[in-house]
């Protein structure tokens, strides 16, 4: 019995082709998403792990000295603002 030979392709509709195109698009926008929101997670986190290692340090001490503490704080609120805006 002779095989048939198998030229490796299927028709299928064009709004089934379109279809999986588009499909196709919106996973690889939710891709650059998703990158960059992991971005912004990481230098979300890469910022606030200096903050809880400084106060970590010397627990046996029972006050923090915290010059310009204020200033500070605001300065590093502004700072996170930007990463979670940027």
């Amino acid at each position: 019995m002779e095989e048939m030979f198998d030229f490796g392709f299927t028709v299928v509709k064009e709004d089934d082709l379109y279809a999986v195109q588009r499909a196709k698009q919106n996973a690889a926008g939710l891709d650059e998403s998703l990158e960059h929101v992991q971005g912004k997670l990481d230098t979300l986190f890469n910022a606030i792990i200096p903050l809880l290692n400084n106060l970590k340090q010397n627990p046996e001490k029972d006050y923090i000295l915290w010059p310009d503490r204020l200033a500070k704080v605001e300065s590093f609120e502004d700072h996170l603002h930007k990463i979670y805006k940027g």
